[in-house]
């Protein structure tokens, strides 16, 4: 098909104005309608693409759009799909139909605006992970922010209006930041390689062999908007608010791939860009994921709050992926892709099922419920198949990306620290030790509450949301192969990005060219990559 990324990226803002235009139930049909068919659409760029096919000069299925400020700076609409990018977008576009059909009795006011500003949403987020050029990039960062701030600012709990203030400010103060280094790099870039036109394409930028002396505060400038998107410990303080006071719909897709956008920035952007910068950071960062993930999982325990539990709990997952990120090896740079979509599966998940609960009790408050297993068999089973996959069980999701990190972690010469993975390894086990605490409060022992004998187990729409998440987990726990499959070029080709770039000294090679195997020096008399 053709500019099926176009398609992907932009159906549902065509969605969002054909929501503005209906009325009554029809605005949740067409919201369903719109997202259900961006996903089988998307299903044509998993069929589309070829990780055998090298994206290390042009990504597959790219659109690009030239001119938008004449000759004078090289910004561009540029998007395409690579092996690091295609799994999150998939992701995305999946989550879409789900979040439509959990907020169909949740949301009880002001339907249109919520309909509209998901599917804008999806389309910031899509965009997100689809962009080649960085001011592109940019732009679909900041974009997801507002609709964001308007569900948990309109539909979220008693806090809403603070949470999402906090989530705002936090986001933009790194997103600005990132901004003034972005501007740097651009102009720093075009004089290198670009004939000096300023330039925001990726690929033009990784061929910049960027001095020492400057990548070190660009480097932080970047990894800095990253964190706080994570969220990294200790910038992770918006982030329970955040899910608490959001509705069912928002944190799942807060979860699910929000969250995901730090992570990937920090592997598509700081690792390539800043090789020598990321290298030097590397340790700093690994010590900030570990003591993420001991203090998200050690929070966690001591909630009350199923919602906050959960919330804590992508603390500690999402440290996982940001050692992996900073290990700089193929396997735990694998674990990481991998496991940020395990964890917006299991995650997203969870965040189902307590929403789930709280329509039919209105409360997340753990001891207000007990002996949940005798009046709901369906939901709890679904509730332990889920903890399982996220507290890690070998043949589920969240055991495949946990032990490849792990594993590379271990054997990294870059953090070189394996008394470091001994603690990170502890997280493991606090998983399973706070959400099977969560379970067994809210499942088992004796009824705590005459509502809870005759509360409603599953319907169909529920079983319709979890049912393809469950059998993501099974697939991902027992055949990854074919989603490891599709990163492993791109992930083997990052390494050797940052291999080439680390091994010339900036000075003497600012400009750096593919020969179809690597990046080398450009010849002294090669003309500048022009537009």
């Amino acid at each position: 098909m053709s500019n099926i990324t176009s398609i992907v990226i932009f159906l549902p803002l065509v969605g969002a104005i054909l929501t503005l235009l209906t009325r009554g139930n029809a605005i949740k049909w067409t919201a369903l309608a719109v997202t259900s068919v961006t996903f089988l659409v998307s299903l044509g760029i998993l069929a589309g693409f070829d990780p055998s096919v090298s994206t290390a000069t042009a990504p597959q299925m790219a659109d690009m759009l030239d001119g938008w400020f004449g000759d004078r700076l090289d910004i561009k609409y540029y998007v395409g799909i690579d092996g690091l990018n295609i799994l999150l977008i998939l992701l995305t576009t999946l989550l879409g139909p789900i979040v439509v059909l959990s907020s169909w009795n949740y949301i009880g006011k002001n339907h249109k605006a919520y309909y509209t500003l998901l599917l804008i949403l999806q389309t910031g987020v899509t965009g997100v992970f689809a962009s080649y050029d960085i001011f592109l990039f940019y732009i679909f960062f900041e974009l997801t922010l507002i609709p964001m701030y308007f569900i948990i600012g309109i539909w979220g709990g008693e806090d809403r209006v603070y949470a999402a203030v906090k989530f705002v400010l936090y986001t933009l103060v790194g997103s600005l930041l990132m901004l003034v280094a972005l501007l740097a790099l651009g102009y720093a870039a075009g004089d290198a390689v670009n004939g000096g036109v300023f330039t925001t394409d990726w690929f033009k930028l990784v061929s910049y062999n960027m001095p020492l002396e400057t990548q070190g505060w660009m480097f932080l400038l970047f990894a800095l908007a990253f964190a706080i998107k994570v969220p990294l410990f200790p910038l992770h303080t918006w982030l329970p608010d955040a899910h608490v006071q959001a509705p069912t719909g928002g944190s799942v897709i807060l979860a699910g791939v929000l969250l995901k956008m730090g992570t990937y920035g920090l592997l598509k952007f700081c690792l390539p860009f800043f090789p020598d910068a990321a290298k030097e950071y590397a340790m700093m960062f690994a010590i900030l994921a570990v003591i993420g993930i001991v203090y998200g999982a050690l929070v966690s325990r001591a909630q009350t709050d199923a919602k906050k539990l959960v919330a804590y709990s992508s603390v500690s997952h999402l440290g996982f992926v940001v050692l992996g990120i900073f290990a700089f090896t193929t396997e735990a740079l694998q674990g990481a892709v991998i496991q940020m979509i395990n964890h917006g599966i299991s995650t997203g998940a969870l965040f189902l099922i307590v929403g789930m609960l709280y329509e039919r009790r209105h409360t997340r408050e753990m001891s207000d419920y007990g002996g949940l297993a005798k009046s709901v068999p369906v939901l709890t089973f679904f509730m332990i198949f889920t903890v399982l996959a996220s507290a890690g069980l070998p043949g589920l999701n969240g055991f495949v990306g946990e032990f490849m990190i792990l594993m590379g972690s271990f054997k990294s010469t870059v953090i070189g620290s394996p008394l470091l993975i001994a603690f990170a390894t502890t997280g493991v086990i606090l998983a399973a030790v706070y959400l099977l605490w969560m379970v067994y409060r809210m499942f088992w022992g004796p009824l705590t509450s005459e509502e809870n004998t005759s509360m409603a187990d599953l319907n169909f729409r529920e079983l319709a949301l979890l049912a393809p998440l469950a059998i993501l987990m099974v697939w991902m726990g027992f055949g990854p192969k074919p989603f490891l499959e599709l990163s492993e070029p791109a992930t083997a080709n990052l390494l050797q990005v940052i291999e080439d770039k680390q091994a010339y000294d900036p000075a003497e090679v600012p400009r750096l060219v593919y020969d179809g195997t690597r990046y080398v020096p450009a010849a002294p008399d090669q003309p500048l990559a022009l537009r």
